[in-house]
């Protein structure tokens, strides 16, 4: 549901990763080596993408998005994003595709998914392709945290961080990946995103930055490092920490898990179109959590996209 938000005095820009979903959703387990039955849709992802579609859809009247893409689906993906209601601002590669990311939804154990992802164009975004003028009327900076795992998307990510904090624009990371992280080094990463105002990570994503478990001891560690830290916890909903100590937890909304791809994008994006529409954290975090409940309960990562079963939206690239 798109809610209408009190205009702020600035947009969000998100700088990020857009990328093609392939989604195989099989209600079986896995026979390696033969056939599975699955159903299958393209549909326009991308962590980055996706966060600026759930804060358009939850009533931010100006989104913008910086992302890299191959000639092959840029106007596919340009489209998208129009109809979404952001601006978006795609630099398009020479030599590398659109990132794909094939998503397998197990439909029997909770709609857990596994990615297979080849990051293609979208990690390639450099310096060159990011200008301090694209802060101009913002109020607002999101970087998706894939950026954090190659070069020279992290000096282009650190470049964004640098001046967006020169003019006072506050900062928001979501980690994005257990398994990069992991590859990457927490205390790397971590480096990396120092100066960020508002970190988001999942709950297994926190657990790799702290080796704590437990969300509210992973949340409340972290804040000592950033000034505000959300961790999402899927139906265990989410819990916020600042200074060391946890401000407030919420409860998932109810919700009919189909697809839980995205789910952690949803909730970024109406959490950030909250907070720049006058909410307070924990306001906030209720928005993040229904519009989490509301991404499940649809194939594929992006708002108003396809049912269960239903066709995907728009032409396949």
């Amino acid at each position: 549901m798109v809610r209408a938000l009190r205009r702020s005095a600035g947009g969000l820009l998100v700088v990020g990763d857009v990328v093609t979903d392939i989604v195989a959703r099989h209600r079986t387990p896995l026979a390696p080596g033969t056939d599975t039955a699955a159903a299958i849709r393209a549909v326009p992802g991308g962590a980055g993408a996706n966060v600026a579609c759930w804060a358009a859809h939850w009533g931010c009247p100006d989104v913008r998005l910086l992302g890299r893409v191959g000639a092959d689906s840029a106007a596919w993906h340009e489209a998208a994003l129009t109809r979404a209601g952001v601006r978006a601002r795609l630099v398009v590669d020479a030599e590398a595709p659109t990132g794909t990311v094939i998503c397998l939804v197990d439909g029997g154990a909770g709609a857990e998914r596994t990615f297979l992802t080849d990051s293609g164009a979208s990690l390639r975004l450099s310096p060159a392709d990011w200008s301090p003028a694209l802060l101009d009327g913002v109020a607002w900076l999101h970087l998706s945290g894939y950026l954090f795992f190659a070069e020279p998307s992290r000096a282009a990510a650190r470049d964004a961080l640098g001046a967006a904090r020169a003019r006072g624009v506050p900062v928001s990371v979501d980690p994005a990946s257990a398994g990069f992280l992991g590859e990457l080094g927490a205390e790397r990463f971590l480096a990396a995103v120092e100066g960020a105002a508002v970190l988001l990570p999942s709950r297994d994503e926190a657990e790799a930055l702290t080796g704590l478990p437990d969300p509210a001891d992973a949340a409340a560690r972290l804040s000592r490092r950033f000034p505000l830290v959300v961790v999402t916890a899927g139906a265990g909903g989410a819990v916020a920490a600042r200074d060391g100590e946890v401000i407030g937890r919420t409860s998932a909304a109810a919700a009919e898990v189909r697809d839980t791809t995205g789910a952690g994008d949803a909730f970024t994006g109406a959490f950030l179109a909250s907070r720049l529409a006058g909410a307070g954290v924990l306001g906030a975090v209720e928005e993040g959590c229904r519009a989490g409940a509301e991404a499940v309960g649809r194939v594929g990562g992006r708002p108003g996209g396809a049912l269960s079963g239903g066709a995907s939206s728009g032409g396949a690239p």
